[in-house]
């Protein structure tokens, strides 16, 4: 009896023994299983936040400077003096030829009405008072109808060549911005491709990575010099097409005005 006492105390602590046992690995596991759960959430975590951070755009000024940083300070800061320089010329001209229009219609009324009323000095009086370059003209005509009709012709002529002249001017300086900001590009671009053969030359071999830095830098200087050049080029064909009209007016605003002349010089 107390040999089967004794089995069954030990049979039973052995049985306490092993199920303490699979109780511990049992939490052992469930720790383990934790720990690389919660790890795979960290890392899934900080994967999102690392794209996050790739995808999140940046503002279109810091892509303009990185970019300009990357082009080479030397090269790039010519080809933005070229664009600075070229837009400030750009806007007095356009400033200018806008001061400059002038309705035709109304001053040559005015004219006629004055030349009727009180002479040719109250007519000169009138362009006097209105700005641009169609009155300077009609003054410059009106100071010579004492010398006749073919001299204020002239005087029209000659004096509307010098006002063309006005308005042409700071054209051939924006030709030359327009001009070498592609240069300036181009030349970017030579020197990148020379600093990249040097590197393969360096090397003795061609490997993408040595040779990126120096096409990419070409790339941005020829791509940065077209952009300006673009630009200039769309405000020069505006101010040119507004110096046409304004030249248009004036001619056909002189002949108005000849013929007017002609008139009061029948009625005197």
């Amino acid at each position: 009896m107390k040999k089967l006492f004794a089995f069954f105390a030990v049979f039973g602590m052995l049985s306490l023994g092993a199920t303490t046992l699979c109780a511990q690995e049992e939490n052992v596991a469930e720790e383990a299983a934790t720990e690389q759960v919660t790890e795979t959430a960290a890392v899934a975590d900080e994967g999102v936040q690392a794209t996050e951070q790739l995808e999140a755009p940046k503002g279109i000024h810091k892509q303009i400077k990185a970019k300009f940083i990357e082009g080479g300070a030397m090269f790039m800061s010519f080809v933005l003096l070229a664009l600075i320089f070229g837009l400030a010329i750009c806007i007095e001209r356009i400033i200018y030829l806008n001061l400059a229009s002038t309705n035709t219609k109304k001053l040559l009324q005015n004219i006629e009405n004055a030349l009727n009323d009180g002479g040719v000095e109250a007519a000169k009086e009138v362009c006097r008072g209105t700005r641009g370059p169609v009155a300077s003209i009609f003054y410059q005509g009106l100071d010579r109808f004492d010398e006749g009709i073919e001299v204020v012709e002239k005087s029209v002529v000659s004096y509307g060549s010098v006002q063309m002249g006005l308005l042409e001017k700071g054209l051939t300086w924006i030709s030359l911005f327009i001009a070498i900001a592609p240069m300036l590009g181009f030349m970017g671009t030579v020197i990148g491709m020379i600093d990249a053969f040097d590197k393969i030359q360096a090397m003795g071999d061609i490997s993408a990575t040595a040779v990126a830095g120096g096409i990419k830098i070409a790339l941005i200087t020829t791509v940065s010099g077209l952009i300006v050049a673009i630009i200039l080029q769309v405000f020069y064909n505006y101010i040119v097409s507004k110096i046409d009209g304004i030249v248009n007016t004036m001619e056909d605003a002189s002949i108005s005005l000849l013929d007017i002349l002609v008139k009061y010089n029948m009625k005197k």
